[in-house]
């Protein structure tokens, strides 16, 4: 009887003990997940500080963009085309493209030097007023930083574990935790699986945990107490589904155009690329002079407008103006906040046309609709806007305006957004 528990218990040790693959698999996910919680807040207080640093200047010069921001999206895209050329664009579509070759993406997609890269250029073209967002990058490095934790500790690396770290990264760049869940069904995962499911939550639940801890319960754009007649809900709800739906289905038609299709004006930013993204810095420089508000993620706008202060009816516009030239310049960043902002600026207009009800209601409804058109992902831009603005008792018309949105989206666009750019990352050496 001892000597079959002692072999119980040495065969117990070898399943689960520290040398074990299980053991090894949950300290690789635990502690991967606090390290990203931990990266992605610093990320978050470099980009808000290059932010307010570019701000402050433009404030106190209001020409110098003019020279300092071509001048770095021109730098910016030379670095990424020589040292990090993967780390071009948004990040989400390399995920997206690594979960096709999980054994390789440790040293291409989700290589942590590529990805540490990508969040340094993003807080640069922060810091030269780029309209980008710091969410994509940092759905980048917390795929790198869980696929470093399972190589450190020979653990076998699978798709699900990038899927994991893209929504514990996605969770901890809003503190939208219920947001990174579904963003990982909605757009990283082809197939939702119950190890996929437990990876993702226990990740995004540490990640968050971690940012609680160190930054409080804090909500993106403060609580907003947004409320419509039902009957007022729902008439402002088909209309900012079907509008909000063809802007931002434009958005990511012009944007995949730009990227696969052959002319005059690709054919130039193939060959000329740096050339080319100088050229994006003067108009994303001129916008920003003209309105001062379209500077990098324009969360200070958009936040204004969410709370119902009034805002000029251009701003919509000019930002998604100046984020599809930024995206389409080969400059590192999300679209995420700019696309948040830009949707807040539509939701204004759409204000216009509904003056007499609440403003942070119609906004809301306009914020959704336009981001789910730009992502096709209705269920998590529902979440998002409701998170960050702590209107959760507003969902059922968030989710009436952004199913009907990613219905119109489609008739400009057929390819979703994310999985369109991850063909270009496809069997990337």
């Amino acid at each position: 009887m001892k000597r079959w528990s002692a072999r119980r218990v040495r065969a117990l040790i070898r399943h689960t003990g520290p040398t074990s693959l299980i053991f090894r698999r949950r300290l690789a996910l635990i502690g991967g997940a606090v390290i990203v919680g931990l990266v992605a807040l610093a990320f978050a207080w470099a980009a808000d500080l290059a932010s307010e640093a570019f701000e402050e200047l433009a404030a106190h010069s209001r020409y110098a963009p003019l020279l300092i921001t071509p001048i770095g999206f021109a730098l910016i895209v030379w670095i990424t085309r020589r040292y990090a050329p993967l780390a071009a664009g948004s990040g989400i579509p390399q995920i997206i493209a690594a979960t096709k070759d999980p054994a390789n993406a440790h040293h291409k997609l989700v290589h942590l030097r590529t990805a540490a890269l990508k969040c340094v250029l993003t807080v640069t073209g922060l810091l030269v007023g780029a309209s980008v967002g710091r969410e994509g990058p940092t759905v980048q490095i917390s795929a790198a930083i869980l696929a470093a934790s399972h190589r450190l500790l020979r653990v076998p690396l699978r798709a699900s574990v990038m899927i994991a770290g893209g929504a514990a990264g996605v969770a901890a760049a809003f503190n939208t935790p219920l947001a990174g869940v579904t963003f990982a069904i909605e757009e990283l995962a082809a197939a939702y699986e119950q190890r996929m499911t437990l990876l993702v939550i226990t990740a995004v639940i540490i990640s968050g945990m971690v940012t609680l801890g160190l930054s409080g319960n804090y909500v993106y754009f403060g609580f907003v107490n947004a409320h419509l007649t039902t009957s007022s809900a729902i008439k402002i709800a088909l209309i900012a589904g079907f509008l909000g739906g063809l802007s931002g289905g434009l958005f990511a038609r012009l944007l995949l155009a730009v990227t696969y299709s052959r002319n005059r004006l690709t054919d130039f930013r193939r060959d000329r690329p740096i050339l080319f993204a100088l050229y994006c810095g003067v108009v994303v420089a001129i916008i920003g002079v003209l309105t001062g508000m379209t500077w990098g993620t324009s969360y200070a706008a958009a936040s204004s407008i969410i709370t119902g202060l009034d805002a000029p009816l251009w701003f919509g516009p000019a930002k998604f103006v100046s984020t599809i030239v930024t995206s389409i310049s080969g400059l590192p960043g999300g679209i995420f906040a700019p696309s948040l902002a830009t949707g807040a600026g539509f939701g204004n207009i759409l204000h216009w046309l509904f003056p007499d009800e609440q403003a942070s209601a119609v906004v809301l409804l306009g914020m959704v609709a336009y981001f789910t058109g730009v992502v096709r992902a209705p269920l998590t831009a529902v979440i998002i806007i409701a998170e960050t603005s702590g209107s959760r008792g507003f969902m059922l018309p968030l989710l009436g305006a952004a199913l009907i949105a990613d219905g119109s989206a489609q008739l400009v666009c057929r390819e979703r957004l994310y999985h369109g750019l991850a063909r270009g990352f496809m069997g990337a050496k």
